[in-house]
């Protein structure tokens, strides 16, 4: 339901309230969020059933996706307005931490979450994560293992790659720049782009480009080559980079942070504890993006990958986040801006 700030004292074209507009002395909780709707909406819900904490939730558009409620969160700064971010990578909670948004909060369900996906000074925490992968036409001949199959003139103007100013990719490439330097990251980039490469407009946008064969392999988030899978389309999904002296596989966790001097404390201390529960780690794996459960002992479908299965790629999210600003230049003179 959209509604105008007048009515419910929230600004902006985001707004979606559960269930309504508040009512004088019930508790509730203002939550931002950058996760798709579509999966987020029913865990939010599921929270106030069980609560009974009435939750005003404020999700981006596709348009504005990660950005959106990020530029809001800062606009806000000096009277905020929400209570926890509910971000579907790290890179962006890291930033809010370093802007001085977030304020420290460590929940006791985050001692299951593997350090590699926490603030180590507790001011955000991973949960079910994404993984980055190959999305591989099966009608390919020659099926990609790396990313930089990219750079294979095998495939050349049959690769697709998003928009790297956006999104997870720009954290992709954040995350090679920060582990192979600026020399061999660059020097990749170019060879990507000198093979003609066909760069879309979303990770959605390139895996449509490998369903219907106009292109053989493009790096997506594993809820887009899962879905293309369950409509049936001939694609398979290829985890890359897992041989000894390959790079790994990037995993984006979802992250959640407490806002700092927002409105009810308390209740968003709550909505963190639940967002980092194995409730929701597994229902978000059995949710249709499938998502990877960080704790040991979730139960999950058999098609989505066991963290314990993964070669992961070495990142560190704080060092993604310098890079992910310094590259900003780069990329848009690669993309053509």
């Amino acid at each position: 339901m959209h509604v105008s700030s007048r009515r419910c004292g929230l600004i902006g074209v985001f707004v979606t309230l559960l269930p309504g507009c508040s009512s004088p002395g019930r508790h509730e909780v203002v939550i931002y969020v950058s996760e798709d709707q579509v999966f987020a909406e029913p865990v939010l819900k599921s929270f106030e059933s069980a609560t009974g904490v009435a939750v005003r939730a404020v999700f981006d558009t596709e348009e504005a996706k990660s950005t959106g409620v990020v530029n809001r969160l800062l606009a806000e700064m000096g009277s905020p307005q929400a209570d926890v971010y509910w971000a579907n990578e790290p890179i962006r909670a890291q930033l809010l931490k370093e802007k001085g948004i977030a304020t420290r909060y460590v929940s006791l369900n985050a001692a299951a979450i593997p350090a590699a996906f926490r603030d180590p000074d507790g001011y955000w925490t991973g949960f079910s994560a994404r993984a980055r992968v190959l999305l591989v036409n099966a009608h390919s001949r020659q099926p990609p293992a790396s990313v930089e199959a990219y750079t294979d003139p095998a495939f050349r103007g049959r690769a697709a790659i998003a928009n790297p100013l956006f999104g997870t990719t720009t954290a992709h490439a954040a995350a090679l720049f920060a582990i192979w330097g600026d020399d061999r990251a660059q020097s990749f980039f170019d060879a990507v782009k000198e093979n003609a490469v066909k760069i879309t407009g979303s990770n959605g946008d390139s895996a449509d480009l490998v369903a219907a064969g106009e292109a053989d392999f493009a790096l997506v988030d594993s809820d887009d080559a899962f879905n293309r899978q369950k409509q049936g389309k001939p694609v398979k999904m290829v985890l890359p980079d897992q041989a000894e002296g390959q790079v790994g596989a990037m995993l984006v966790p979802n992250a959640v942070l407490l806002v700092k001097g927002g409105p009810h404390p308390e209740e968003g201390k709550r909505l963190i504890d639940y967002l980092l529960s194995k409730e929701v780690e597994r229902a978000l794996a059995y949710a249709d993006c499938a998502q990877i459960p960080l704790q040991a002992g979730v139960e999950a479908p058999p098609e989505v990958p066991r963290l314990e299965r993964i070669k992961l790629m070495p990142v560190h999210y704080a060092d993604v986040a310098h890079r992910m600003e310094a590259i900003q230049p780069y990329l848009k003179a690669w993309v053509g801006y």
